[in-house]
């Protein structure tokens, strides 16, 4: 009979070796998992000494939450390490493949085990948010009696995609992105760990070559492990006991941006294009705009917020604004892809160095508040169009000036409802042409009444 190498030679520590075959058969990061808060890296804002989630923890009885964060960061550790230090029945169900009939199963056994044990029942549901409406409401009576512990894990805004009453009863948690020397000490530990990581291969590298594998994981260490589990074996299998740079930009393979388009990192992304736009941040806009690009986002999406942002925020401070953005739409679909990226980079690098004006945004708001107060004003008789003998007969458009009557075809007129006469809605920046407009109209406002001329 063989003797495994973990056994240190004695045939009755074959269970021990066992044990150690099971291990190795679990990826990297399930096999480093934390066992302890101590153990957990990257969250110290929300676990070290003082803060509520750790009071609670160490009062020994929580309540449910939910846990936000991006992939990686440690929610599901995090549910597992809670369920051991308030000593509960960790149940687990996935929102994606789980239903009502799963969660009858797991509140059976939680009813079974409160009554027989006098044990509570943490019940982790990893992403939360894909649960749908009455999912949550069938999950909803049992956390509020405290049948279930719940700790709901979402990579998703839970404010959108947690129903109310559900949301009310749970305290939200925020996990921060791993930085990169939180997942590089990981990285770390897991190769010089020969009980649990990677000590046996006698496989090492540098700081350095750590800190390229954490870049390229962006923050997600499950990923990062992985990367660095494949490393280690094709160093193996080249017999070198070393990983080095190149290896590494052989063998990790490029990750997708962190965009889902649906979620809120997709919103976060798109918010920091349109601040760095309208912050004349061309270095900046460019960057997000290549984000988006390269994490798969539709072009179209980007030139519609493109069209937006050239109204809302440039408007008549520089009048080839729009017309550049809806360009860039054309451009795009003529050409497509990959040529069409330097068309919408050409527009954004114009938008967000034009001269800035939101003077169009207030002029419609203005008017819409108007609106809103004092409601449906007739139009003035003057504006109306006489269409009809009998409508001519009854004042419609009795003493309207036709402007191209009059000499620079212009004379002054009201042309609101008579209530609101001297309002100003559009009220133009001092910022490119839109200096320029505020000259003309205050000429036209002050100007004396032209002579008239024969209408055309």
């Amino acid at each position: 009979m063989s003797v495994s190498k973990y056994s240190g030679g004695k045939t009755g520590d074959l269970f021990a070796a066992a044990a150690r075959k099971n291990l190795d058969t679990k990826p990297l990061a399930e096999r480093l998992r934390p066992q302890t808060l101590d153990q957990i890296v990257g969250q110290s804002k929300l676990l070290r000494k003082g803060t509520p989630l750790r009071r609670l923890i160490e009062g020994g009885r929580l309540p449910s939450m939910i846990l936000w964060g991006p992939p990686g960061s440690g929610k599901t550790t995090l549910a597992r390490v809670l369920a051991n230090h308030v000593v509960a029945t960790f149940e687990t169900m996935s929102a994606v493949m789980g239903g009502v009939k799963e969660l009858r199963v797991i509140v059976a056994r939680a009813e079974e085990r409160l009554h027989y044990q006098d044990k509570q029942t943490l019940l982790f549901i990893d992403e939360i948010h894909r649960f749908n409406k009455a999912q949550q409401d069938a999950l909803l009576p049992h956390v509020e009696s405290g049948l279930l512990t719940l700790v709901g894990a979402t990579t998703e805004n839970p404010s959108f995609e947690v129903n109310s009453a559900l949301l009310s009863r749970c305290r939200i948690f925020v996990l921060q992105t791993l930085d990169s020397d939180s997942l590089t000490d990981v990285l770390s530990r897991a190769l010089t760990d020969s009980e649990r990581g990677l000590g046996e291969a006698g496989v090492s590298a540098s700081r350095e070559v750590l800190e390229l594998i954490a870049a390229c994981s962006h923050g997600d260490a499950r990923h990062a492990l992985g990367s660095l589990e494949i490393c280690v074996q094709l160093a193996q299998l080249a017999e070198e006991n070393e990983i080095d740079k190149q290896l590494v930009e052989d063998s990790v393979q490029h990750k997708a941006l962190l965009y889902d388009k649906a979620g809120d990192e997709h919103y976060a992304v798109v918010s920091a294009f349109i601040k760095s736009m309208r912050g004349s941040d061309p270095d900046a806009a460019v960057y997000w705009l290549v984000r988006m690009l390269e994490s798969g986002e539709d072009p179209r999406f980007i030139i519609r917020r493109m069209v937006i942002f050239a109204s809302e925020d440039i408007g008549n401070a520089d009048h080839d604004a729009l017309s550049v953005a809806t360009n860039a739409l054309r451009a795009y679909e003529l050409i497509g892809l990959p040529e069409g990226v330097l068309a919408l980079t050409q527009a954004v690098t114009y938008l967000a160095c034009a001269p800035k004006s939101n003077s169009v945004l207030k002029a419609y708001g203005s008017a819409r508040k108007e609106i809103a107060q004092s409601g449906s004003l007739p139009v003035p008789m003057k504006l109306r169009n006489a269409s009809t003998g009998l409508n001519k007969a009854i004042g419609y458009g009795k003493n309207y000036k036709y402007p191209h009557q009059f000499d620079g075809n212009y004379v002054p007129e009201t042309y609101l409802p008579d209530e609101l006469v001297g309002a100003r809605y559009y009220e133009p920046s001092s910022e490119g042409h839109e200096q320029a407009i505020a000259d003309h109209l205050e000429q036209l406002r002050t100007a004396p009444v032209p002579g008239t001329h024969p209408a055309d």
